[in-house]
């Protein structure tokens, strides 16, 4: 893990020079924060999609306030010429800058002196779940940073992007509904196809998505109903044995309620580093204990900047599926 810092003889020696901890006390909660440590980092929360679905950078230095970046864009012209001629046209190349606000995250967890010795006392590790609590709270703010923003802090999010297109679905299922399980195999179809289409037709086939998020319950119905009633093929399978653009629809419990209004959202997009990422500068990282009163407290610390967009011409979304 890139930057993960690590206890070293110095730690050990910290926290055995004193503290109220006899030194076969201190050995053992030194060895044991490292294997506490380690598990952290292994443990994974699969509900957690949000570098499953977005490409996620650590290029920028954990030390960088700022990120920033160039789109380039040419210009210019060339035209049919005379022998001798010296009115060339001219070509170049603009650049337009922007940046992402790197912000820090942090938390902590602890154990008292008492839970050391009894732990020490009993021949048993010490307790897993104040350090897999921590490193979920982080985990759930880089989440909802990646897919949501934080309009405080000016970061931005993948569904919450300003320059991204917006379609708006047609209102013709069941009850002028625009939602996917209130109309036909067909209709569905159509609808996915469209979205899909909006951006390769918006940018003259420059952008070709290849990746659809939906929540849960819509893809669930998209994957078990036959997409024509003489056909025994699911709406899902049909949908991508037949878009030339989309290569995987992915269920994202993220997409629930993340519309216009609280509606269900559809969003599509180029899953590639070229096109979005989910900038983390610093992952997830604990550093070595510190005493606070008869506490040793672990302070735990990662930093983000959002989601940058480099061609966000590259996604549509659309609520109300």
């Amino acid at each position: 893990m890139k930057n993960e810092q690590r206890y070293d003889e110095r730690d050990y020696a910290a926290i055995q020079s004193g503290y109220n901890l006899d030194a076969n006390e201190s050995l053992f909660f030194a060895r044991e924060l490292e294997y506490i440590k380690t598990k952290a980092y292994e443990k994974q929360f699969a509900e957690l999609t949000a570098t499953k679905n977005i490409p996620v950078s650590n290029e920028a230095d954990p030390g960088a306030e700022v990120i920033t970046c160039h789109m380039y864009e040419p210009t210019g012209m060339a035209k049919i010429i005379s022998n001798y001629s010296t009115d060339l046209p001219r070509a170049d190349s603009k650049g337009k800058p922007y940046s992402a606000t790197v912000k820090g995250i942090g938390n902590s967890f602890g154990y008292s002196i008492q839970d050391v010795r009894a732990a020490r006392k009993a021949g048993k590790p010490l307790e897993q779940r104040k350090a897999n609590a921590a490193r979920m709270a982080n985990d759930q703010t880089v989440n909802k940073i990646a897919y949501f923003g934080d309009e405080e802090n000016g970061l931005v999010g993948l569904f919450t992007h300003p320059n991204v297109t917006v379609y708006t679905l047609t209102a013709d299922g069941t009850d002028s509904s625009t939602k996917l399980e209130n109309k036909t195999g067909k209709q569905i179809i159509r609808d996915l196809n469209a979205i899909t289409n909006k951006v390769v037709t918006l940018t003259k086939g420059v952008e070709k998505p290849d990746t659809m998020l939906m929540p849960h319950g819509t893809y669930s119905y998209l994957a078990s109903t036959p997409w024509s009633d003489n056909s025994d093929t699911t709406i899902l399978k049909y949908f991508l044995d037949n878009n030339p653009y989309i290569k995987q629809v992915l269920p994202t419990p993220e997409c629930e309620g993340a519309g216009t209004d609280g509606a269900d959202l559809l969003f599509v997009y180029k899953k590639d580093p070229d096109k979005v990422t989910l900038e983390i500068p610093q992952m997830y990282e604990q550093f070595a204990p510190q005493p606070k009163g008869l506490e040793y407290v672990i302070p735990c610390h990662s930093r983000c900047a959002g989601v940058i967009f480099h061609f966000p011409l590259s996604a549509i979304k659309a609520s109300g599926i």
